[in-house]
């Protein structure tokens, strides 16, 4: 048999005009299209684009799955919601790993699943999709997946520094699962990891953010208003929470990998 590949984008934050429609139906005259998707796969041929590149131009998500037992996923992230150096120091490794690109910050994990059961792909994208909003939340806990899937592949010596154990490692979503079977990352990597890891943070309460929003002035009040009315997506409600963090919040320091990492690779 040839070589089966799947690819999946997805736009999230805005949907995709008809001249970009129609460029994309350019590239493939067989392509699923729509507004905010372009879904493919090929058993004789490939994409005639560069994937990435569709990614950086249209499109905030990408999945691709080859029978091969290669897979990748990334995450295209508006570059003034995060902080790219921050997440820069979670994965400096090359299975996952961050990098610019223009206005934008991008996350890919890769992986290659050996003996893996036939997977055509369709199911990943709805099922790990989430992870962009939680990244774009400040929930960091799929990039610590993949400092681990990095880890798990030998890439990092014995004197990295690991960065810090994110909350709620013990409690993860159905996307963070997802993740985890997606980069075939080890079960008991995660349960060691997650020794050190304190209750997930359920975040600011009703209380709090009354008592922050109430300082603001009334011109910022009105303009939250305006966006939350006129903005699509949940752009607003990511940029105040980021606010309310900062305003309220230390960023979380990054601590010595030496026990942690030297318990992982026991297993």
């Amino acid at each position: 048999m040839s070589e089966y590949q799947y690819y999946e984008f997805r736009a999230m934050d805005r949907p995709l005009t008809t001249t970009e429609m129609s460029e994309l139906r350019s590239i493939s005259t067989r392509a699923v299209i729509t507004s905010t998707s372009f879904t493919n796969h090929y058993e004789w041929g490939d994409l005639k684009a560069d994937p990435f590149k569709l990614l950086e131009k249209y499109f905030d998500s990408f999945v691709y799955i080859a029978n091969c037992g290669t897979r990748i996923l990334c995450f295209r992230l508006p570059h003034d919601l995060v902080d790219d150096k921050q997440l820069k120091s979670i994965l400096p490794g090359e299975t996952a790993h961050i990098r610019e690109s223009g206005s934008f910050v991008i996350v890919t994990f890769e992986s290659e699943v050996e003996d893996s059961e036939w997977d055509d792909g369709t199911q990943w994208m709805g099922s790990l999709a989430p992870l962009r909003q939680d990244l774009l939340r400040g929930d960091f806990r799929s990039l610590y997946l993949g400092w681990l899937i990095c880890l798990q592949n030998g890439e990092f010596s014995q004197n990295i520094s690991e960065p810090a154990v994110p909350d709620g490692l013990g409690e993860l979503s159905a996307p963070l699962h997802s993740l985890i079977e997606f980069l075939d990352l080890r079960e008991d990597f995660i349960k060691v990891a997650a020794q050190a890891s304190a209750p997930l943070n359920a975040g600011p309460n009703r209380k709090e953010l009354a008592s922050w929003i109430h300082d603001l002035s009334q011109k910022e009040k009105n303009n939250l208003l305006l966006k939350a009315l006129t903005e699509t997506g949940e752009r607003w409600k990511i940029e105040l929470l980021r606010r309310f963090h900062q305003d309220n919040c230390n960023t979380a320091s990054v601590k010595p990998v030496q026990d942690s990492t030297a318990r992982l690779k026991t297993y």
